[in-house]
C-alpha cells in the first residue's frame, strides 16, 4: 500500500504490473473502493503497470468533510499519479470515476488516453439516474442487515437474474463492500459532485485517445449519456454493450477487459 497527499488529505493506492511499462490508472464509481477493478487489474498488470486507489471518503483513503467535488476528486488523482512518479498514464473510469476521468483530462496533463464506462458527461441533455433506481441507492428499508443492504442497493446495477445465478460472487463482493464502501456521510458528499457534474460544454477540449463503452441496459447511468458522451469527445470509439448493465465491468468483465486492452494497445 502507498498514499499520496492532496492538500492535506491522505489517498491509499496499489500498484502492480511491471515497473517500465505504461501505466493504467483506474478510477471507482460512487461509493465502491478498489476491490471494483480486481479483474481489469489483475488481467492488464500482465503488461501494464497498473493502479488502484481510492477515492476520498473510500477506503484506506482519508474522509475529509464534504460535500466533494468532480475537480477536487480529479486533483487526488492527479496527486496519486505524482507521488507514483507517474508523467503519463491511461485513465479508466466507470461511472462517479468516468466523471473523475473526464474532469481530469480536461485540468491536468497527465493523462494518455480516456477509457470511459458507463458514465455522462452531465449537463441539461443528460438522462437523470431513473427515480426507481435512485430509492433503491438511497431510500432503502429500515430492516435490513448490513449484508441484505449491500444486496438491495446493488440490484438495479446487475442484470436481472445475475445476483440468483451467481451467489457466490455476490457474497465475495458484499464482503469487498463492506470492507471498503464509502460510509453514509461520504457517500453523500460523493453523490453531490456526481449532481454538480457538467462538462458536457467542454468535451470538445478533450484532445486525447477516448473509449466509451456503455450496456444498452444500464438502470443507473442510462444508455443516452453514452451516446452523448461519445458524439461529444472528439474522434471518440463508442462500444455499446447490448443488454450490457451497469456493472457490466464485473458481470461482464472478459469482454470488457479485452476491449480496454485492444484500445490500449492501439493507443
Amino acid at each position: 500500500m502507498h498514499y499520496a497527499t492532496n492538500d492535506g488529505v491522505e489517498l491509499a493506492y496499489e500498484r502492480a504490473g511491471p515497473a517500465d511499462a505504461e501505466t493504467v490508472a483506474f478510477v471507482e464509481g460512487i461509493g465502491y473502493g478498489r476491490w471494483m477493478w480486481r479483474w481489469q487489474r489483475d488481467t492488464l498488470a500482465e503488461e501494464y503497470d497498473t493502479i488502484v486507489w481510492d477515492n476520498r471518503g473510500t477506503g484506506d483513503s482519508d474522509e475529509p468533510e464534504g460535500p466533494y467535488t468532480m475537480a477536487q476528486m480529479a486533483a487526488d488523482l492527479d496527486a496519486v499519479l505524482a507521488d507514483a512518479g507517474v508523467e503519463s498514464a491511461h485513465v479508466v473510469g466507470a461511472s462517479m470515476g468516468g466523471m473523475i476521468a473526464q474532469r481530469y483530462a480536461l485540468d491536468h496533463d497527465r493523462a494518455r488516453s480516456l477509457a470511459l464506462l458507463c458514465t455522462s458527461p452531465g449537463g441539461p441533455e443528460a438522462a437523470p439516474v431513473p427515480e426507481e433506481t435512485q430509492q433503491r441507492m438511497f431510500a432503502v428499508p429500515d430492516d435490513l442487515d448490513e449484508r441484505e443492504l449491500r444486496r438491495y442497493k446493488m440490484q438495479p446495477a446487475f442484470s436481472d437474474g445475475f445476483p440468483d445465478a451467481h451467489p457466490d460472487l455476490i457474497e465475495r463482493i458484499v464482503d469487498w463492500r463492506i470492507e471498503s464502501d464509502a460510509g453514509d456521510r461520504a457517500l453523500q458528499w460523493q453523490a453531490a459532485a456526481v449532481a454538480a457534474h457538467d462538462v458536457s460544454d467542454r468535451l470538445g477540449e478533450i484532445d486525447v485517445p477516448t473509449l466509451v463503452v456503455h450496456g444498452t441496459a444500464d438502470r443507473v447511468v442510462p444508455f443516452e449519456n453514452g451516446e452523448l458522451l461519445a458524439a461529444g469527445v472528439p474522434d471518440a470509439a463508442f462500444e455499446p454493450v447490448e443488454g450490457g448493465p451497469h456493472l457490466l465491468f464485473v458481470e461482464d468483465h472478459e469482454r470488457v477487459t479485452a476491449r480496454i486492452r485492444r484500445f490500449l494497445d492501439d493507443v
